[in-house]
């Protein structure tokens, strides 16, 4: 199965960076990394291209201009502009651990979308993780971490995790096998059918409603969380306002209460 991998971003080189060496020891090859840019300035582009010179994966990299908060515009092009019929969803924050892609190559299915699982982590750790450590797989040993900054029992379940335990903790988590942007994925051809992101969401929940109009349309989340794995690097929120949750629950529920399916404000706009 050929995948095309979405990283949204921006103007967070330092964390980008981090990804990027991340993807290019993946040991599943068969994917082309898409770098989703919300209006980085110029050294996010410079970054980006310092690395696809000998990138071991095909790179591209989807800018439009900064106006502001439109992560789920810039989405919406790369889903169009994927080339493969498998798309999995994470971000310029999220370093993948080795099997990353391999785990969501193995349990992709036809009328389903996977949910994965995303470590926290703190800005110490965040900060402390440098290129040897992604490279070797250290920063995913529960041992080194916790000798650098504490872990909560969630994130260390998902980190200390072997086949089987990983297993069983999936079965038996109580947590919704919703979509979230940091480490999710499905058939391009699902996220068409229902046009995509909508695009009048800001922070807080856009993802979740994309996964929500999915499960109305037929496809079904599946639980990855403790096997498909990604460490979350600490960031501030400018952009995260009580208006714009607000207003985006405002939308879920209506998704929920009249079971929509399409969003006319997504990657066809013929009806506005």
């Amino acid at each position: 199965m050929k995948i095309s991998v979405i990283v949204s971003t921006y103007n967070a080189e330092e964390w980008l960076e981090k990804v990027l060496i991340g993807y290019s020891v993946q040991t599943y090859k068969d994917f082309e990394l898409i770098i989703a840019d919300d209006g980085s300035r110029p050294s996010t582009k410079e970054l980006i291209d310092s690395y696809d010179q000998n990138y071991p994966v095909p790179v591209r990299h989807l800018w439009h201009e900064d106006q502001g908060y439109r992560r789920q515009e810039i989405l919406n092009v790369a889903i169009m502009e994927a080339a493969h019929e498998y798309i999995i969803m994470t971000d310029g924050d999220c370093i993948p651990r080795k099997d990353f892609v391999e785990i969501h190559a193995k349990y992709a299915q036809k009328g389903r979308f996977l949910s994965g699982g995303y470590c926290k982590l703190s800005m110490k750790l965040s900060k402390e993780i440098a290129k040897d450590d992604i490279l070797s797989g250290r920063c995913f040993d529960l041992k080194w971490l916790k000798s650098i900054d504490k872990l909560n029992l969630s994130n260390a379940l998902k980190i200390g995790a072997n086949d089987l335990s990983a297993n069983i903790l999936d079965f038996i988590s109580p947590t919704n096998a919703s979509f979230n942007n940091c480490n999710s994925s499905g058939f391009r051809e699902d996220m068409i059918a229902i046009n995509g992101y909508d695009e009048r969401m800001k922070y807080g929940g856009p993802d979740r409603e994309f996964g929500e109009r999915l499960e109305n349309n037929g496809i079904k989340g599946k639980q990855i969380r403790h096997k498909a794995i990604v460490l979350h690097l600490d960031h501030p929120r400018g952009y995260k306002t009580p208006e714009s949750l607000a207003a985006n629950l405002a939308i879920r529920k209506e998704v929920k209460d009249k079971k929509i399916v399409w969003t006319p404000y997504g990657i066809k706009k013929d009806n506005i």
